[in-house]
């Protein structure tokens, strides 16, 4: 009874780490070491099946690493057709109308079934008495990386294997049982409902952050990261730079052409936007709302910024029914002054923008650079409907 009560502890502390952790990596890496702990393992990962590629690919490593094993790695991942249980298997156990069971196997290879009173030894939980020879590979692994023994629990997810939990012991350590095994396959049901809710709570907060229509990131994500940057800015002086643009003419495509070519054309903008914005390493493209979108930049120096805002102008001339873009440019590399709030530099570039609208330019207007937007920036509104009160000038 004490060590169903323990294992009962395992379970609900594995789910509850899973549920604490506030990301994918910390939910991957909860969900492993807490099956690695509740089986008294050495090391486990959790694995994914990406259908579309054919492979199994690594998500976590956790536990006593071997020489190489990384604990994010980018591309560890193994074709589905060495390990062909994750398919072949699965699929005949569904098929015969059971659940996905976990199995074991052991460095030494197959050992004899288990006796009736609960001797058996793991090679033969592999396949669950249809003798298939899924072992080899990983027999292989397990003792290129001194490993004695491993446990793999299927994961089943919305009905379709998702991947799978492995857990494995020293060499010398007590060999995984059929014991061992079935509660696997319950740690293997707790990690999948904590995936799912992971999955759940990512879509949520993607679509928090995300503008439906463009794909792009949202008026949310930009305050948060622009927030982010300027506190960078303030500690390390890292160069942020904000590209705010308008693009001209929307009501008029609207009223003309209908709102489906006008919600057209600000998806393919928000394409431009994304491309030249890749030309900036880890630059932010976002729409603000309406017609209104920017590029939040930190790291590149000004003049780069501007050399890539100048080629968003070029290409947004381009676009059909389009009739360009204003666009204005705020950098801390530009002498533009203190730099104390991400306000203070959404101000600047919309007063900028604001510039490159009134006067119709093609290109940036870039603050620090045109004598008129820092002080276009500081004066009051003109009236309780000047547009420059969407950012920046308020109480």
């Amino acid at each position: 009874m004490g060590g169903d009560d323990a294992r009962l502890r395992a379970v609900v502390s594995l789910a509850q780490a899973m549920a604490a952790a506030h990301t994918p990596r910390g939910c991957w890496r909860a969900a492993a070491l807490g099956a690695c702990e509740a089986l008294g393992g050495s090391f486990a990962a959790l694995s994914v099946w990406e259908r579309g590629r054919g492979r199994l690919r690594v998500l976590v490593n956790a536990g006593e690493r071997a020489e190489g094993e990384e604990e994010f790695p980018d591309e560890e991942t193994y074709p589905v057709h060495q390990f062909p249980e994750i398919t072949e298997f699965l699929h005949e156990r569904w098929a015969g109308g059971g659940e996905p069971d976990a199995w074991v196997e052991t460095a030494d290879g197959p050992v004899e079934p288990e006796s009736a009173d609960g001797g058996r030894g793991a090679g033969a939980t592999a396949a669950h008495g249809h003798g298939h020879g899924y072992c080899h590979q990983r027999v292989a692994a397990l003792r290129r990386r001194g490993r004695g023994c491993c446990v793999v629990a299927p994961i089943v997810l919305h009905g379709r294997a998702w991947g799978e939990l492995y857990v494995a012991r020293r060499v010398g350590e007590p060999v995984f049982g059929r014991r061992d095994a079935d509660f696997a396959t319950v740690l293997a049901a707790v990690v999948a409902a904590g995936i799912s809710q992971t999955e759940r709570l990512e879509e949520v907060r993607k679509l928090a952050f995300t503008d439906p229509l463009t794909g792009l990131a949202n008026r949310r994500a930009v305050d948060m990261r622009l927030d982010e940057a300027v506190e960078r800015h303030r500690a390390d002086d890292s160069v942020v730079s904000l590209v705010v643009c308008d693009l001209n003419g929307l009501k008029w495509v609207n009223d003309t052409h209908g709102h489906a070519v006008g919600d057209r054309l600000l998806e393919r903008f928000g394409s431009v936007l994304s491309r030249c914005g890749a030309m900036l390493p880890g630059a932010l493209s976002a729409r603000l709302g309406g017609d209104e979108f920017c590029l939040l930049a930190v790291g590149p120096g000004a003049d780069e910024v501007v050399a890539v805002a100048t080629e968003l102008c070029e290409r947004a001339a381009e676009l059909e029914f389009g009739n360009g873009v204003a666009c204005g440019i705020a950098s801390t590399g530009d002498p533009i002054g203190p730099v104390v709030s991400a306000r203070r530099l959404f101000r600047l570039a919309d007063a900028a923008q604001y510039r490159a609208k009134a006067a119709r330019s093609l290109k940036p207007v870039v603050a620090g650079r045109d004598g008129e937007v820092i002080r276009l920036a500081d004066s009051p509104p003109k009236s309780a409907h000047d547009r420059r009160r969407l950012r920046g000038n308020r109480p």
